[in-house]
């Protein structure tokens, strides 16, 4: 008998959006889906870099996007949807995390967090989501976080709109799988992007390595590998699920 599954992984034939995706673990998705053949797009605020993804070939175009811009999403996925005629994959990578005691939190440092990794994978998700429903298919991926699952000292808005972004991804998985539209979330421990280095770097950071099971922190291509599969054929039955890549620190 003759699998329908595909086990090559292939994304050829499909339009994939990053937001997030000129640095860090965008980058690393971007880089990966260019790979297996994806047609990438990616939406980023910073226009040099992204447009840099296009230079070295593995986005076919980049648009400036401030997620927590309503307009600025709109015009963006216009954007998209006039090039390209669709989109069947979209990333939502897009975040930022601003640290310190619960008590100590500028109210300003809570909303911007809240509007960049919650409300800014709202605004593209609906945007987006309105063409992949249109089409009757395509498959939602947002980045969440270890965060969202366990309680991290110093996190307090991180934690919050990570757990939220798990909220929102369950209800788009109940309401548009049956209309051909998928969504699922990725929550990796700490990657080690340029900037986690710069973070973690430090005695804090080995103290937080050691809680984890496999000894290390993950690597972006980690992350992008299961970003890959989630958007391939062969994870269709696979919504409303959060991936841990965690090296097993949630476990305890």
């Amino acid at each position: 008998m003759t699998s329908q599954v595909g086990y090559d992984f292939s994304l050829a034939n499909k339009v994939a959006v990053v937001t997030g995706g000129a640095s860090g673990i965008g980058a690393a998705i971007v880089d990966a889906y260019a790979v297996k053949g994806a047609t990438v797009v990616v939406l980023d605020k910073d226009v040099d870099s992204a447009q840099r993804k296009v230079g070295d070939g593995a986005a076919a175009a980049a648009f400036g996007c401030d997620v927590t811009s309503e307009q600025s999403v709109v015009d963006a996925v216009s954007a998209v949807k006039a090039q390209f005629g669709r989109i069947d994959i979209l990333v939502n990578s897009a975040g930022i995390g601003v640290m310190g005691p619960a008590e100590e939190l500028a109210v300003d440092s809570w909303d911007l967090t809240m509007a960049v990794n919650l409300r800014g994978a709202f605004l593209v998700i609906q945007q987006v989501g309105r063409i992949m429903l249109a089409q009757g298919s395509g498959t939602v991926i947002s980045l969440a976080s270890q965060a969202a699952t366990v309680a991290l000292p110093g996190h307090l808005a991180y934690c919050a709109s990570k757990s939220g972004l798990l909220g929102l991804t369950r209800v788009l998985a109940l309401e548009w799988a049956g209309r051909g539209v998928t969504a699922n979330t990725i929550s990796p421990t700490v990657v080690m992007t340029p900037l986690a280095k710069q973070v973690w770097d430090n005695p804090e950071g080995e103290a937080l390595k050691a809680q984890i099971p496999t000894g290390r922190f993950a690597l972006p291509e980690e992350i992008a590998a299961v970003a890959v599969f989630l958007a391939s054929d062969a994870a269709k039955m696979i919504n409303g699920a959060d991936l841990l890549v965690d090296g097993g620190f949630t476990i305890r």
